[in-house]
């Protein structure tokens, strides 16, 4: 982390905004969208960086990571790997789509009624699309697609939502939809024997191969590369063994059936949702990331990339709205327009930053002394 008179005043700011926010509470208490408000849970926010970052078409700039955890060494890990990459020319990042779903579900009687359903989906997707839209500013409909289960027809609807995450914003949008589509004389001849507005198609909150597939939120790619001196400089351990304890893990990962290819990325990730005012609970969806290592043996450089099929974020609505999150939203540099593809770019960055280092501590041997000397309480001499 970089010493204080390094900080900018975003950083400053958000450091103490837990403090004044507690004190314009008494003046002004914020507007509070749970129910049965009973106060709020401060969580410490560490500061990951400088990260030098660069996305395709812009400039390349340094970035500190809000990380609002209750882990020791999560944020020193991060920091570490961020500054092994900064010193190998940073990390660049794509955004190659994205997409916000709602999958309600139409029931018949039987097959042939379902069938008949799906045939003429093209027929009145446009309506559809009209009255979705109508709901908002910002929604807007990109396609339908069928799935026939039986007797019933889940159908996906796959949005844009603007700088918002939109799952709100699409569950509204749909809702509309369906709802004046089932009061039309059309859905009358279909003989729709029920509806609901989702029959876990979406995969909402919960892994699946769909979200591994199909953007549900922002689908990002992160990359860069380190070259040996650094490595064993900074990680302390080589590049080639590196690489090898990285192949080892994803040798491992695959015996235990796992989903995805990661070291502990999902860690900064719930870190970042929470300082950035995101729906936590969408990290079981995003967790799913595919980390590749090449390495080139005459060089001794290690090409790292981290793809992300979908990360649902947003830089307007949900918890964006209270003072710590805006802070941590404005140190990354993520409001306006497009902010939301740059937030999601970040979140990756950091992300591959920190299963770099996690992999060098295990690589190196330093990974439990690191967590000894990092994650106890100093006048704690008891045993674990």
């Amino acid at each position: 982390m970089a010493p204080q008179d390094h900080r900018s005043p975003l950083i400053s700011a958000l450091a103490t905004t837990s403090e004044t926010y507690s004190a314009a509470e008494k003046q002004t208490p914020p507007r509070v969208l749970i129910e049965n408000h009973a106060g709020f849970v401060r969580v410490p926010i560490g500061l990951a960086g400088p990260l030098r970052v660069g996305a395709s078409g812009s400039p390349e700039d340094e970035y500190y990571a809000p990380l609002a955890t209750v882990e020791p060494t999560l944020v020193a890990s991060c920091s570490r790997g961020c500054k092994a990459f900064t010193e190998s020319n940073g990390l660049r990042f794509k955004v190659l789509g994205e997409g916000m779903a709602r999958a309600p579900v139409f029931s018949f009687y039987n097959t042939d009624d379902a069938l008949a359903f799906v045939k003429l989906i093209p027929a009145f997707q446009d309506q559809m699309r009209r009255d979705a839209e109508s709901t908002s500013r910002f929604a807007r409909l990109q396609a339908l697609k069928p799935h026939i289960i039986g007797t019933q027809v889940h159908l996906i609807f796959n949005y844009i939502t603007g700088e918002a995450a939109g799952q709100n914003m699409v569950t509204i949008a749909t809702q509309a939809a369906c709802d004046l589509f089932l009061a039309s004389s059309a859905a009358e001849k279909l003989r729709i024997r029920d509806f609901a507005i989702e029959g876990d198609m979406a995969s909402d909150k919960k892994a699946s191969w769909r979200n591994a597939a199909s953007a549900r939120g922002v689908q990002v790619i992160a990359w860069g590369e380190l070259t040996n001196d650094v490595c064993e400089r900074v990680l302390k351990c080589t590049t080639e063994r590196l690489h090898r304890v990285l192949m080892t893990m994803t040798q491992a990962q695959t015996r235990n059936g796992g989903f995805g290819c990661t070291v502990n990325a999902a860690n900064v990730m719930a870190a970042m949702f929470i300082a950035c005012g995101q729906d936590a609970a969408s990290v079981a969806e995003s967790s799913w990331m595919h980390l590749t290592p090449e390495y080139d043996a005459h060089s001794k450089d290690l090409k790292l990339s981290l793809f992300c099929p979908g990360l649902p974020v947003g830089t307007v609505g949900g918890g964006t709205m209270y003072p710590s999150q805006k802070a941590s939203l404005e140190l990354l540099k993520c409001r306006g327009a497009g902010s939301k593809r740059k937030l999601a770019g970040l979140v990756a960055c950091f992300c591959l930053a920190l299963d770099i280092s996690t992999a060098a501590a295990i690589a190196s041997g330093d990974f439990t002394h690191a967590h000894r000397k990092l994650a106890r309480d100093k006048d704690d001499k008891s045993k674990l």
